[in-house]
């Protein structure tokens, strides 16, 4: 990983260490593979600190553009999915 999270600085630690397991997460389904349950629980909980849809944007686009990975198609196939593993891999999204 040769690449920064999206970080705000007015985030608490506590919402950071959020952000970043959303991400990481995000990670592991390009990477390895997750659950739906997962993503969901993360995407949840990101939702939380980021609730504007257009900041949500944002922030994906910047860690899309860092990683290659894509939040939006993740979090999309986790919603339609909604239980079981979720594999993806970068280009094929």
């Amino acid at each position: 990983m040769n690449y920064h999270y999206p970080i705000d600085e007015t985030w608490s630690k506590q919402e950071i260490v959020d952000v970043v397991n959303f991400f990481s997460t995000i990670e592991k389904v390009y990477e390895k593979n997750s659950t739906c349950e997962e993503v969901m629980l993360a995407y949840r909980n990101f939702k939380q600190i980021v609730p504007s849809k257009s900041e949500e944007k944002q922030i994906f686009a910047e860690f899309q553009q860092a990683s290659g990975y894509s939040s939006y198609h993740v979090v999309q196939h986790a919603k339609a999915q909604k239980n079981g593993v979720i594999a993806m891999q970068k280009g094929n999204s």
